[in-house]
C-alpha cells in the first residue's frame, strides 16, 4: 500500500491547468532560457528534452501522455540516464516514496530517471519546492507544449499554496523535499 501525503481534491484540477511559467513549443529555445538543473516531469516532456540534445539531472516518467501509452520510439528514446528508480504513485497523489526520490534525485551528482508506476503529474508542484534557486522544472502543457517553470520566490509560494490547499499533510510533503 502506498503511503499517501496528499491527494488532489476535484476542486484544485481547474487551477492547476494554468501554467506555472512560459509555454514553449521550441526544444531549443527552451534549453536556451532553462536553468540548472533541468528537473522534467512527464515522458513527452523528457523525449523532446533529450531529442534537444539535454538529458534532464532529474526526470520523471509513467510511460502515459494524455491518459494513453506512450509510442515505444518515446520510451526507447527515454535513455542516458546514469540511474534508474522505480516509485509508486497512485493518480492525483504525491505518495512518501516519490517525495523522498525526488529529493534523492534532486541531490545527486548523477542524472536520475525516476520511472513512476501509477501517476507523475503532481511531482511538478514538490519539484519546483525542492530544486535549488537557478533550476528549471519543464513539464507538459496538454495540447499546447512545455512550460518552464523557474524555481524563485514567486513560483515557490504559489505551489506552496496549492500544496496547502491539496488534501494531507503538507508539512510533511514539505518535509520530505527540503533539503
Amino acid at each position: 500500500m502506498s503511503d499517501v501525503v496528499l491527494e488532489l481534491p476535484s476542486d484544485l484540477r481547474t487551477e492547476l491547468k494554468e501554467p506555472l511559467g512560459r509555454i514553449y513549443t521550441d526544444t531549443a529555445a527552451l534549453l536556451a532560457d532553462a536553468g540548472d538543473p533541468i528537473i522534467a516531469v512527464g515522458d513527452m516532456v523528457t523525449y523532446h528534452l533529450i531529442e534537444g540534445g539535454r538529458v534532464p539531472d532529474l526526470a520523471l516518467v509513467d510511460e502515459r501522455t494524455k491518459r494513453s501509452a506512450v509510442d515505444a520510439d518515446v520510451t526507447a528514446a527515454i535513455d542516458g540516464f546514469d540511474r534508474t528508480r522505480s516509485v509508486d504513485n497512485p493518480a492525483a497523489t504525491l505518495t512518501a516514496e516519490l517525495l523522498t526520490a525526488l529529493r534523492d534525485g534532486i541531490d545527486s551528482d548523477e542524472t536520475t530517471l525516476l520511472d513512476v508506476d501509477g501517476e507523475e503529474d503532481l511531482a511538478t508542484l514538490p519539484a519546483v519546492l525542492a530544486a535549488p534557486a537557478g533550476a528549471s522544472v519543464v513539464y507538459g502543457q496538454p495540447d499546447e507544449g512545455m512550460v518552464l517553470a523557474d524555481c524563485d520566490d514567486t513560483a515557490r509560494d504559489r505551489v506552496r499554496d496549492l500544496l496547502e490547499r491539496m488534501d494531507g499533510d503538507t508539512e510533511r510533503a514539505i518535509a520530505l523535499v527540503s533539503s
